[in-house]
């Protein structure tokens, strides 16, 4: 683990975790809180790395987020939760890295898409939305298209082979799909 990952937790490793097993046991109001904390701390992470992508450190965080909600039952109690955290966020960085370098030059980015799930301060109206319910909402394809793509860190490519479909159809259902999970999270704010 990057010893400015570890320091950036400093003290906090075992209050951090005393509060993730707390919000693994189902407490849904410090599983916000849990998550805003290791919002911070991953923007902070990945904003030194991204030094030449500042507008996609945020995407970047909440697919991080994603992740660690996504696996958090994989989360071994007996480890430290830094190194939990940091593993999950290594990875996304990877696949983002590997994206931009094979797919950058062609993809324009999507600029009606508001950021979505954006967690940060305590209280934010959207870090009460849970992300199940929005992909429940989704059509099947196109939730099973951004899970490939946002969550498994699957290329295009290797999404549109899964689900049958082109690459560019793949593109479409999760441009589409963030775009519909963005309304939602709209609505609720209001």
């Amino acid at each position: 683990m990057p010893r400015e990952f570890s320091a950036s937790l400093g003290n906090a490793e075992s209050e951090l975790r005393a509060l993730w097993l707390q919000a693994q046991a189902g407490d849904e109001v410090i599983y916000r809180d849990v998550l805003c904390r290791i919002a911070r701390l991953l923007r902070a992470y990945l904003r030194r790395r991204m030094a030449g992508s500042p507008d996609e450190v945020e995407d970047l965080v909440q697919e991080c987020l994603l992740a660690l909600h996504l696996q958090r039952a994989s989360y071994d109690p007996a480890q430290p939760l830094s190194a939990w955290i940091y593993a999950i966020s290594r990875h996304k960085l990877i696949d983002f890295w590997r994206r931009n370098r094979r797919y950058g030059a062609q993809n324009d980015p999507i600029d009606d898409v508001d950021e979505l799930l954006l967690i940060g301060e305590a209280g934010d109206s959207t870090s009460n939305m849970d992300l199940a319910r929005l992909l429940a909402e989704l059509p099947d394809v196109q939730r099973r298209a951004i899970e490939l793509t946002k969550l498994e860190g699957l290329s295009g490519a290797e999404a549109a082979a899964q689900i049958g479909m082109t690459e560019g159809a793949i593109r479409v259902l999760v441009h589409r799909g963030l775009k519909r999970m963005s309304q939602l999270v709209k609505v609720v704010m209001k």
